[in-house]
């Protein structure tokens, strides 16, 4: 019944449409641009609803108070602990590696204003996870959310970061002054 009315809301109430035709194996991680608003997690959960798809996310520590924390953490949420030393790349890929079925949804930006340095953390997951990187863009012009291209990390991070970056050129973000791909 969830699914129905998140995508009631979404491709009926609010308009947005889906082109993804990106196969989703057992284990992946999504990187997802542009991250521009906060509203673009309202999108991102309701397509994920609306589709059946259970994917954890990672957001900054600071989102993780009570209440907020316990709902975060019931949805998929991962907190994230920026200013640590940890090895949370290398915990996240051993997870991911050991595990039947691993789904994660990362915005590599690390924010929401414009920032042509993306994090780099979801590339060494997937390539130490050996899994794919699936490319979703959030088009609030065309009011699209879509996945037509994947990636296998193959080690050469400046080449398949470039490919990346390339993908969502022509995403339009809620606040498009806020996105960059640093070209």
């Amino acid at each position: 019944m969830c699914h129905k009315i998140c995508g009631w809301i979404l491709y009926t109430l609010l308009g947005w449409k889906k082109d993804v035709t990106v196969h989703h194996s057992d284990k992946y991680i999504i990187c997802l641009a542009p991250h521009t608003s906060n509203l673009d997690f309202i999108i991102g959960q309701l397509y994920m609803r609306a589709e059946r798809m259970k994917v954890k996310f990672m957001m900054k520590k600071e989102w993780f108070f009570w209440p907020l924390g316990f709902f975060f953490r019931k949805i998929g949420g991962v907190p994230v602990w920026r200013n640590k030393h940890c090895k949370m790349t290398d915990l996240i890929a051993d997870i991911a590696y050991n595990a039947e079925t691993f789904h994660l949804c990362i915005t590599p930006e690390g924010t929401r204003s414009a920032n042509p340095e993306w994090k780099r953390g979801f590339y060494y997951i997937a390539l130490k996870a050996q899994i794919p990187i699936l490319l979703y863009g959030l088009d609030y012009g065309r009011k699209l959310i879509q996945c037509n291209k994947y990636i296998i990390p193959d080690g050469d991070i400046d080449k398949d970061m470039s490919d990346i970056k390339s993908y969502f050129k022509n995403y339009k973000g809620r606040h498009p002054e806020n996105f960059t791909t640093g070209d």
